[in-house]
């Protein structure tokens, strides 16, 4: 009944993920300890929500675009379950602006496949790269996955290896111009965050423990298939699958060495295990399983939202 309702790519689907979005924003926002003073604080938590819609849909666009699944709302179903584990998530806007700018990297990145205007792509991939940065330094991790693109497409031309370069000159010089004339603190602040720390024990509640082990196994169930079926995958787009998990691979790394470690930096994960469990329930051909599947994730979700409230 579940696979019947989100393996077609519906209005319906994603109005219904969308308005169960909102309702659970709201209900984590009502029984969180933060209140809500002012109309500034309003915007701010309507911001945070355009946010999180924003990178929910732009995921599911990178999906369609290049032919990366299906033709199902598995990936944005996948994408908003993510979030449930970790509800903190959606008041961390520094977290949430981060990965919104590594998914418009990887937009640009996946569609390198194409090899149309490469040098451009790389270009807004770098500068999206190191504008995420500024609120998650740890990000700049995903610069790597630039230079594995360009080996995987363009790296015949030298001046591709050479264009991350130009970005982050265009990048540093207008975080400098807004230190120097609007905050003399965030330069300050940019340098803080440039500490890694590889303890794991940040957990404050053994609700927090258990959502962790939950992702974790939902992290091995589908990485380890959809690993072993890369090669059955079409030619044209194997590399878009190696990226997406090398992606994956990174937002772990980033978490492990996070210095203000929480289970939310896992946020980064969240675009490609989307799109990686997406492909894994599709190889399952057998109803049946799909249906399991399905119903066990969604279980899952809301009960790790739930049990953290």
């Amino acid at each position: 009944m579940i696979t019947s309702i989100f393996k077609k790519s519906t209005p319906i689907n994603y109005s219904l993920i969308g308005i169960l979005m909102i309702l659970l924003f709201f209900v984590f926002q009502f029984n969180s300890n933060l209140e809500v003073h002012s109309f500034s604080d309003v915007v701010k938590k309507a911001g945070l929500l355009c946010i999180l819609f924003a990178s929910l849909f732009l995921s599911n666009f990178i999906v369609k675009k290049n032919g990366l699944t299906r033709n199902s709302s598995y990936t944005a179903l996948f994408f908003f379950l993510l979030l449930l584990f970790f509800p903190k998530i959606m008041n961390n806007s520094n977290l949430l602006i981060s990965n919104f700018f590594i998914i418009l990297s990887m937009r640009r990145l996946i569609s390198l496949q194409t090899l149309k205007s490469p040098k451009e792509k790389i270009f807004d991939a770098s500068i999206w790269i190191f504008v995420a940065s500024l609120f998650q330094f740890w990000a700049i991790i995903f610069l790597v996955l630039v230079y594995i693109s360009i080996i995987f497409h363009v790296s015949r031309d030298y001046r591709n290896w050479l264009i991350p370069f130009v970005a982050l000159f265009v990048v540093v010089i207008i975080f400098v111009f807004y230190d120097v004339l609007l905050d003399n603190n965030a330069l300050n602040a940019y340098s803080q965050n440039q500490i890694t720390n590889f303890s794991l024990d940040y957990f404050t509640n053994s609700n927090q423990n258990i959502a962790f082990s939950i992702f974790s196994v939902f992290f091995l169930f589908f990485i380890f298939p959809f690993l072993f079926s890369i090669n059955n995958k079409p030619l044209n787009l194997q590399a878009s699958y190696k990226k997406l998990a090398f992606a994956a691979l990174f937002g772990i790394v980033i978490f492990l060495i996070s210095n203000n470690k929480c289970s939310e930096i896992l946020v980064f994960t969240f675009l490609p295990l989307a799109i990686i469990a997406t492909n894994t329930l599709e190889y399952f051909q057998n109803k049946i399983q799909q249906e399991i599947i399905l119903f066990i994730s969604i279980a899952c979700g809301f009960f790790c939202f739930f049990s953290q409230l």
